[in-house]
């Protein structure tokens, strides 16, 4: 055991993390967040995926499959907030958080737990409450939700 991480500290790191990984990462914890993964949930996080990074459905059915691997395995968000907040723009990050947005209405009721996660998301990615809050005014109207 000893040896095995002595070596995993003496290889260089060069590997970058894949962004789409991470972006699908977080889509899938939006939508495990009420403990029910609606089939609804599945298909807007798959169609958000295929139009955010032109994926084929054979591409995206493989990032969703190793995003859940990830996920399964997942101890705290900060790795993957930060990889997202390096690689993405201001404005990218904002259309992020209106991606979760979208997964957290799929399936038509806001559970208090998928608000609180985009709420720490947000502040991890350097995103401000008041663009969070456009972000979620923008998918409301979309749905045809009252805005309170």
């Amino acid at each position: 055991m000893f040896s095995a991480l002595k070596r995993l500290l003496a290889e260089p790191q060069t590997k970058t993390p894949d962004l789409r990984l991470s972006v699908a990462i977080l889509l899938l914890e939006a939508a495990r967040q009420d403990d029910v993964f609606d089939v609804r949930e599945r298909a807007m996080i798959e169609k958000l995926l295929t139009q955010r990074f032109a994926l084929s459905p054979e591409e995206c059915h493989a990032l969703m499959a190793a995003a859940q691997d990830h996920a399964a395995q997942l101890v705290q968000l900060h790795g993957t907030t930060s990889e997202i907040a390096v690689q993405m723009t201001p404005e990218e990050r904002v259309g992020l958080i209106e991606m979760l947005w979208d997964v957290a209405y799929a399936d038509g009721v806001l559970d208090p737990e998928e608000d609180l996660l985009i709420r720490r998301i947000a502040g991890l990615i350097y995103v401000s409450d008041r663009d969070r809050m456009l972000a979620r005014q923008r998918v409301m109207q979309r749905k045809g939700l009252s805005i309170l």
